[in-house]
């Protein structure tokens, strides 16, 4: 079992900055992707970010420039700089690690508000 860990959720003003980190921990071995997803209230889970082992990076468009992922893969740790926050960035965030055989694992969330 993989056990994810995130923290750095919290309130901010629009404008604003956080940083999310979600650490890894258990049976890491074959991890292909880390990365971020969210969901807002009365909406459907939407992917964030993602980073693959060799560092490649996909960002949904809404977030592009705006935030950036990254991992230390000694740690087992994602990270999630986000800056320009704006209030439709309100949702929980969840990490997420899938393994090459296609196995998920996700966090248990951490909630981000951006007041307006």
């Amino acid at each position: 079992q993989v056990q994810l860990v995130e923290s750095g959720g919290g309130l901010v003003q629009a404008g604003g900055s956080l940083r999310l980190s979600c650490a890894a921990s258990g049976n890491i071995f074959s991890v292909a992707i880390m990365g971020w997803y969210r969901q807002a209230p009365g909406k459907q889970r939407e992917l964030v970010a993602t980073i693959t082992s060799g560092g490649s990076t996909n960002y949904v468009d809404s977030v592009k420039g705006r935030f950036t992922i990254s991992r230390d893969n000694a740690k087992y740790t994602v990270y999630l700089q986000m800056n320009s926050l704006k209030p439709e960035d309100t949702a929980v965030y969840y990490c997420l690690v899938r393994r090459y055989n296609g196995m998920d694992y996700w966090g248990k969330g951490t909630l981000v508000t951006v007041s307006s």
